[in-house]
């Protein structure tokens, strides 16, 4: 089996403004960094498609959901709810957005392919059940999980998230839910200022101070993951995976390499094996460098690969 990449060039028509970091660029920034290494030619391409209201209604609140559709219906630039900048199709993206995610669930469950890389816009992971905000519509990742539950009978679901931002909206969702663990290595203090305690129960944030590179990140997926997963033992295994932790990102001031983000990878997919039978799909969300940003996404997929 091979990996699959989830990919299309609509998620570029959701437009955020003139000199706004999350921009249409962000996307071939990623395909173009796969093409030039040769990536792109052992991938099953995959195809979105728009997720349902239902599919919306696991994770968000149907409040919130119009309230998100009346915003961009009625020409808002951001969302009434928070920093999220919005243009004319920005819910048809994010409804693809979501929607990709699931069909690279799919995908991982039915054997299609032995793992996934969804590099869809816009990110999801701050995105609470009640609030969009931090550049995010819906949760993706999110909606992700739950739907490996309700429609491949996933028990337990591991979501670890590298973004340099914590995710304070998959906290959110899945704080009381036993059946979804949430790993999460940030920089704190940092937007949006959650994340510094360790949580309770399934919930597990490994805050560091600006500067913190391999050591610290790699050392917490390593030392404070690999046992969290034993004991949780997960059937599925998602990824947010933000590369605005990378070097030189402007948006963050964490400093990991591309060679960091394939052993992180690595890690990834040793709890997928252990646990999983291998299955695994990473998402999309932070990175902000365009060039660091494809060179990170590049040296990912490439693990993925290999694995």
């Amino acid at each position: 089996m091979k990996t699959a990449l989830l990919a299309d060039a609509f998620c570029k028509q959701h437009e955020t403004g003139r000199g706004h970091p999350e921009r249409p660029e962000r996307y071939d920034a990623v395909v173009n960094a796969l093409e030039r290494d040769g990536l792109t030619r052992e991938l099953v391409r995959l195809t979105p498609r728009p997720a349902t209201a239902a599919e919306l209604e696991s994770c968000h609140t149907r409040a919130y959901i119009e309230t998100a559709r009346g915003d961009i219906a009625s020409g808002a630039r951001e969302l009434s709810t928070g920093d999220t900048a919005v243009g004319p199709k920005s819910l048809e993206v994010a409804l693809q957005a979501a929607g990709g995610v699931l069909e690279a669930v799919d995908a991982v469950f039915t054997g299609r392919a032995r793992n996934a890389f969804c590099a869809v816009r816009p990110p999801g992971h701050h995105a609470t059940p009640g609030r969009g905000m931090g550049f995010c519509i819906f949760n993706n990742i999110a909606i992700g999980a739950r739907y490996a539950q309700r429609r491949h009978g996933a028990r337990r679901v591991l979501i670890a998230d590298w973004d340099v931002h914590h995710g304070n909206g998959t906290q959110d969702i899945f704080y009381s839910d036993g059946s979804v663990f949430f790993f999460s290595t940030h920089q704190s203090p940092w937007y949006p200022g959650t994340g510094e305690g360790e949580g309770l129960g399934t919930t597990l944030n490994c805050p560091f101070a600006a500067g913190s590179g391999r050591k610290e990140i790699l050392g917490a997926f390593r030392e404070r993951l690999i046992p969290a997963a034993d004991r949780f033992q997960p059937d599925f295994v998602l990824l947010s995976a933000g590369f605005d932790s990378r070097e030189a990102d402007p948006l963050g001031r964490f400093t990991l390499t591309d060679e960091d983000f394939g052993d992180l990878t690595a890690v990834m997919l040793e709890i997928a094996a252990r646990h999983a039978g291998g299955r695994l799909a990473s998402v999309l969300e932070g990175g902000y460098n365009l060039a660091g940003l494809g060179s990170a996404a590049a040296a990912h997929v490439e693990a993925l690969q290999d694995a």
